[in-house]
């Protein structure tokens, strides 16, 4: 099709990436997603998407997709939808730098260097859109939550200021940050924290029994819970709309959220917060 547009997914072996990748196919685009395992490519190719291989915490992965890409469209990549990334628990006291480094080489790192690769392809045309797959603890804090929540914030500020740069190029950068969805995210985390936090000698051991009980599913359901299809809501907004906005919030909590830090006095919405599980 002469007028298919491309576009990069990231994170795509489960969750909010593939069900973004599968929609978007599905909307016409043509669609290369991105895994870290081989055995997830297969699932993908099957349902006619570019499955390729590719690893935030290694550059030569990232420089050899972005050539792949590229290769295969002429140079023409319409969009850029970064989403792969990892929730690392743990009080900030209980969790190393070097664990602390490696969130960031995941979650932001990596985001820089494919983004700012793929910046020139666009800047060329004199068009593009970069969404980043936020979250709403890149605007709120959470307990223990720490670095998953530091890299989130982080990312916030680079992607505005990126987006600030970018105006009059043609290429817009949106952020979307989601509350609860229904993903392996909480998986993920079961094991990032069995994996990285001493949790019986910490002096929070009596929350993290709490906090390990909800992530096995054993403690209360978090009814806001969304399917990943909220988010792709959004990200069609972000990819389609002749103006797309800076921020897509995504969740009642998240909105819910959102609102209460404006409104409510820093100390007091602080120890709200606290409050909650």
């Amino acid at each position: 099709m002469a007028d298919q547009r491309n576009i990069v997914v990231t994170g795509c072996s489960s969750g909010i990436g593939a069900h973004c990748a599968r929609a978007l196919k599905a909307d016409g685009w043509r669609v290369f997603a991105t895994v870290r395992a081989e055995e997830d490519l297969a699932p993908l190719a099957a349902d006619g998407i570019d499955a390729l291989l590719m690893d935030y915490t290694k550059p030569e992965t990232i420089t050899a997709l972005v050539e792949t890409v590229s290769s295969r469209t002429g140079g023409a990549i319409d969009a850029l939808f970064n989403n792969g990334a990892y929730g690392q628990p743990g009080a900030v006291e209980d969790i190393t730098t070097d664990v602390l480094r490696l969130q960031f080489e995941t979650n932001f790192f990596g985001w820089h260097e494919l983004t700012r690769q793929v910046i020139p392809l666009m800047r060329r045309r004199g068009r593009g859109r970069i969404v980043q797959c936020s979250s709403i603890l890149g605007l709120l804090p959470y307990r223990f939550r720490g670095a998953y929540t530091a890299s989130k914030y982080a990312l916030e500020g680079l992607s505005a200021t990126l987006r600030m740069e970018l105006y009059g190029s043609g290429i817009h950068v949106s952020l979307i940050e989601p509350g609860p969805i229904a993903t392996r995210f909480t998986a993920n985390a079961l094991a990032k924290i069995r994996e990285h936090v001493d949790v019986e000698h910490s002096p929070h051991a009596v929350e993290y029994r709490r906090q390990l009980a909800r992530l096995e599913g054993t403690g209360p359901v978090n009814r806001h819970k969304l399917g990943p299809e909220a988010v792709y809501a959004v990200l069609k907004h972000a990819l389609d709309a002749k103006n797309p906005r800076p921020h897509y919030l995504v969740t009642t909590p998240a909105r819910q959220g959102a609102w209460l830090k404006r409104l409510l006095p820093a100390d007091l919405f602080y120890r709200l917060m606290c409050r909650l599980d």
